[in-house]
C-alpha cells in the first residue's frame, strides 16, 4: 500500500499507533554524508531507554546508500514510552529527515519491514497481506 499523501496530525498519529500496535521494532537512520542539529541529539536521548542496538549499515528498509561511510541504524523497541515520543516530536511522517530529525522512521514486523518510509525521496509504503492491518490503515486514511 503505496502512501500518496503526508500522513500529519491526527493521521499520523493514528498511524503511528497502528504501527506500535502491529509491529515490534522501529528504525531511524543518521547518514554520514549529511550535517545533524542539537534536535536529533535530543531526540536520540530522548528514545535512548527503547534503544536495542545500533548498527553501522549501508542498507535499511527502502534504502541502498552508496556513501563512502556507512550510516548509523538505531533500532528501538516498539513500547509505549517511544511511542509517546515519536508522537511528541513530529507531527507529520515527512518530519523524519536530517538535519532537524533522524531519517527514515520505518517499522518492522518480526524482522520483516512493514512501513517503508525513505524520506529524502517522499516515499512512503505498508508491506502487508493481513486483511485486519488492511482495513485498520483504510479506516485512518478515510475516517468516515
Amino acid at each position: 500500500m503505496f502512501i500518496e499523501t503526508n500522513p500529519k496530525e491526527k493521521i499520523y498519529r493514528d498511524l503511528i499507533d497502528l504501527a506500535f500496535e502491529v509491529c515490534n521494532e522501529f528504525v531511524l537512520v543518521l547518514r554520514s554524508d549529511m550535517d545533524i542539529n542539537t534536535n536529533i541529539n535530543h531526540v536520540l536521548e530522548k528514545l535512548q531507554p527503547s534503544l536495542k542496538e545500533v548498527k553501522e549499515q549501508f542498507e535499511w528498509p527502502g534504502t541502498i546508500y552508496r556513501g563512502d561511510k556507512p550510516a548509523l541504524v538505531y533500532y528501538y523497541s516498539t513500547d509505549n514510552y517511544a511511542k509517546e515520543i515519536l508522537k511528541q516530536v513530529s507531527n507529520s511522517l515527512y518530519d523524519w529527515v536530517q538535519p532537524d530529525l533522524p531519517e527514515d522512521l520505518s517499522f518492522m514486523k518480526n524482522n520483516e519491514p512493514w512501513l517503508i518510509n525513505t524520506s529524502h525521496e517522499y516515499e512512503r509504503y505498508i508491506l502487508t497481506e493481513d486483511r485486519e492491518e488492511i482495513d485498520k490503515i483504510a479506516k485512518i486514511a478515510d475516517p468516515k
